[in-house]
């Protein structure tokens, strides 16, 4: 495993772990500013502040099982594609989605730059 590999391994950990907190403070860091999100739907329809806004600790957990497999992280020197499947439950839901997400190192800090999540089915 290459140095990018384990740098990216170690935040997507870190964003498993934001999705159960639930922790806006993780989403403010890791996303960029002008990050592009695609829904399920294929729009662009997502912003920074609305995946934050998302992950505000409300009444109760969101999710209370968050496990991710398939994970691959592909380097590319200060880029990184990742892919993997997310199973999630919660009071409200449970789901298994694919997601994509592209992480850029930019003046010695990762961030997702451009991300996807769809439904694999």
């Amino acid at each position: 495993m290459s140095t990018v590999q384990s740098e990216i391994a170690a935040l997507e950990e870190r964003l498993r772990l934001a999705e159960l907190g639930p922790d806006p403070t993780f989403f403010e860091e890791a996303l960029a500013d002008d990050v592009v999100l695609v829904s399920p739907d294929g729009q662009a329809s997502f912003d920074k502040t609305q995946i934050v806004d998302a992950h505000r600790p409300r009444k109760g957990p969101k999710f209370t099982r968050v496990e991710m497999s398939d994970v691959k992280v592909i380097d590319h020197g200060a880029a990184a594609v990742v892919t993997c499947r997310g199973a999630y439950a919660g009071p409200q839901m449970s789901a298994t989605l694919a997601f994509m997400r592209v992480w850029l190192k930019k003046d010695g800090r990762w961030q997702i730059i451009a991300g996807s999540v769809s439904n694999p089915e």
